[in-house]
């Protein structure tokens, strides 16, 4: 699937169309996966896939932000993202991971996830063919570079934007090791 819109309202009418077509895969205990780069949109379309979500099935989601160690980081969350919260599913194991705290520099609470929920992962650098041999739907979202640092920067203005093109880096070095569009079965274009 692919979608190319307007700049006029981007976001709201990308996510949705790609949100519907989701939407009727959805089987208990399925893995999601949503990658793109930063200001892409890939947290807009979690909380819009999660708010749609099927009555009666659970679906637990977890952002890659809430993993990567810092910001020189993205490799390794993705990695801390495979071995913790996917890994498991492949043995019906439960999925136990701890979240980055970002001012203290260091992994804390602990969260878990039992292997009958639907498991949603999203953010930079999830989609790898690792990842992806776990996951029945696979989403790469995608928008031109400066609509992307524009909608990053009002979302995460001075806290963001000294590390802009140091993340921007990580995401190319994923890209070029990945190739995660490649292993997408849903292509989101945000024009």
């Amino acid at each position: 699937m692919s979608s190319a819109l307007s700049r006029s309202n981007p976001v709201p009418r990308a996510v949705e169309d790609a949100v519907t077509a989701i939407l009727d895969t959805v089987v208990p205990g399925m893995v999601l996966i949503v990658d793109g780069r930063s200001g892409a949109g890939k947290t807009t379309f979690a909380r819009a896939l999660v708010a749609r979500w099927p009555d009666g099935l659970e679906v637990e989601s977890v952002a890659l932000d809430d993993l990567y160690p810092g910001w020189d980081g993205l490799a390794a969350g993705s990695a801390y993202a495979y071995a913790r919260v996917l890994a498991p599913r492949r043995e019906r194991r439960p999925a136990t991971w701890q979240r980055w705290d970002w001012a203290a520099e260091r992994y804390g609470d602990v969260r878990t996830c039992p292997p009958e929920r639907a498991l949603l992962l999203e953010g930079s650098g999830a989609l790898t063919p690792a990842s992806a041999a776990l996951a029945s739907v696979r989403v790469w979202l995608d928008a031109p570079d400066d609509v992307r640092q524009e909608r990053a920067l009002r979302r995460d203005g001075d806290t963001y934007r000294p590390h802009w093109e140091r993340w921007a880096r990580q995401e190319d070095d994923h890209i070029a090791s990945h190739d995660p569009r490649a292993l997408a079965t849903h292509i989101v274009e945000v024009a």
